[in-house]
């Protein structure tokens, strides 16, 4: 009895240990697939990796239990994260390390919806929505969310982004995801259903060619000749600012050699000028210095002039990241606040907490204010829809921006941070999908890169190179249309979320009903079928 007792102990380790070596090529093969995912995104930019990754993710999640879809999910999530976030290096190991990993637990969360999802008839088309309710979430907690990673912007040069034209990247999300999911689908029936492959490899089709039939708006109402300057910073990295009025001066001898370039005949004059986020490195209202410099520049070029700069908040705790409408004859005029800062980097959640325990934070000396407005403001004869640097991964602050009258939009930014580092590019192909999403110019200005000119269709028809000096120059399209994902705004987004949350909750109903099945029937002495819990699965 003893000795039974005692090697019944002994044999739950061992039990565990071999279901923990049994899982173990599944768990790497999550890992290969975050990865894969990854390289889908800039600077990589394989776009078709995205469709594999979801793909692969399905096949690994089909027919498991919730938590083992939720571990599958994270160790597919958190290397994915991990290689996608690289730039945040630059902050510190810990910072990407940590992100990566709240990351990853919305994919978790997805990976356990996937796998009870995967019960129900049609589970591709219900994955594809959980990818999107994945996504919504992360779009918004903690702190306002973080929408890097997302689908749809590793397919801002594919076969799928005219979809944004309709329902913005959500939709785009929808159809990536759908495609990798029939792909899946295709896959496990290969060698049992000849005629549910060849229909899940003719939806994936489907899915991938649908954005060709998207029309997207591109016709110009009017044009207005516009020139970026990108002024560059003297250092990368955190102390990119280096001395007081040095970026300054770089924008404003910048902006000065255009006005002679303009007055040689070398380059074409502007109708206005545009200088990035934190072109002005020091208060233009209170420090004279340098509002005379800035004064003097827009003065030389002759032309109004958007102005990046930090400006006293409402308290000495906080400062406002503002783009300032600069006329050549009256100085400042309207200005736009960032509306959503990034938090830790530009402001700090329980300060008083965490500043003791992470001493970096101390860096960040002062909060930034959110601003209430929108970016739409009259910079010349162009009314643009400005938005600041992070804000253009954020759906609902562009879209509010074009639906409130901007015929163009601007991203003024300052990536010198993040140099050389991946994250330009990642945030260039977000401004390519914006252009196609709302039928609109989109004007990248960058104090170190990437600087771009974007056509309405998502053609990049200029862009600059990282750590120069540079100017673009161009005519652009200004546009009063609103395509039909301004139009319907996020209600695509909530119903293919609501509708993979709905499947998820659906999928555990069914897990309980197939396993009441073998008791009752072990209550009646009827043998219970094996496979039950498969058995509402198509």
């Amino acid at each position: 009895m003893l000795y039974g007792s005692l090697m019944q102990q002994e044999s739950v380790p061992s039990s565990r240990l071999a279901r923990i070596r049994a899982g173990l090529p599944r768990t790497a093969l999550a890992v290969v697939g975050g990865l894969l995912l990854a390289l889908s995104f800039p600077p990589f930019d394989l776009w078709p990796l995205s469709v594999v990754g979801v793909g692969l993710l399905s096949v690994l999640t089909r027919g498991r239990t919730a938590r083992q879809g939720a571990w599958t999910g994270f160790v597919f999530g958190f290397p994915f994260f991990l290689l996608l976030l690289d730039w945040l290096r630059v902050i510190g190991l810990d910072a990407t390390v940590g992100l990566s990993a709240i990351e990853a637990l919305f994919v978790s969360l997805m990976g356990a919806g996937l796998a009870v999802s995967s019960r129900l008839r049609a589970w591709p088309l219900w994955a594809a929505c959980l990818w999107v309710a994945q996504e919504w979430a992360r779009d918004r907690l903690p702190f306002g969310g973080f929408p890097w990673g997302r689908l749809a912007f590793a397919n801002t040069a594919s076969p799928f982004t005219p979809l944004a034209a309709l329902g913005g990247a959500p939709l785009v999300t929808f159809a990536v995801a759908l495609s990798g999911a029939l792909l899946a689908w295709a896959v496990l029936n290969f060698r049992t259903s000849t005629r549910a492959t060849a229909l899940a490899g003719a939806g994936a089709a489907a899915a991938v060619l649908a954005g060709y039939a998207v029309p997207v708006p591109t016709k110009a109402d009017d044009t207005v000749k516009v020139a970026l300057v990108q002024g560059n910073v003297a250092q990368p990295g955190m102390d990119f600012l280096g001395r007081p009025m040095m970026v300054l001066n770089n924008h404003a001898a910048a902006t000065e050699q255009l006005a002679k370039d303009v007055a040689a005949g070398k380059a074409p004059r502007p109708d206005v000028v545009i200088w990035p986020e934190n072109s002005s490195d020091l208060n233009p209202f209170l420090d004279p210095v340098a509002k005379d410099r800035i004064d003097q520049a827009v003065r030389t070029v002759g032309v109004p002039t958007l102005v990046g700069a930090l400006v006293d908040g409402p308290d000495n705790q906080h400062v406002q990241n503002e783009g300032i409408v600069w006329d050549p004859v009256t100085g400042p005029g309207a200005s736009y606040t960032k509306q959503h800062p990034v938090p830790f980097g530009e402001y700090v959640p329980f300060r008083a907490e965490l500043s003791k325990v992470i001493t970096r934070l101390q860096r960040v000396a002062r909060d930034f204010y959110p601003g209430k407005g929108n970016g739409v403001m009259q910079l010349g004869p162009a009314r643009i829809g400005d938005v600041i640097c992070f804000e253009v991964a954020y759906d609902e602050i562009v879209r509010d921006t074009v639906n409130q009258g901007g015929r163009v939009l601007v991203v003024q930014t300052n990536n010198a941070t993040y140099a050389e580092s991946g994250q330009p590019e990642q945030q260039l192909a977000m401004s390519r999908l914006r252009a196609v999403e709302h039928g609109r110019a989109v004007l990248i200005a960058a104090t170190s890169g990437i600087s771009a000119v974007i056509e309405p269709d998502g053609t990049v028809s200029q862009r600059t190179k990282e750590l120069t000096a540079a100017e673009l120059s161009a005519t652009v399209a200004l546009r009063d249309g609103r395509t039909v994902a301004d139009r319907v705004g996020a209600a695509p987004e909530w119903a293919l979320a609501l509708g993979g949350l709905l499947a998820a909750g659906a999928g555990v109903l069914a897990g309980r009903r197939s396993r009441r099945k073998p008791e009752a029937a072990e209550a009646d002495g009827t043998p219970a079928e094996a496979g039950s819990l498969t058995s509402v699965v198509p």
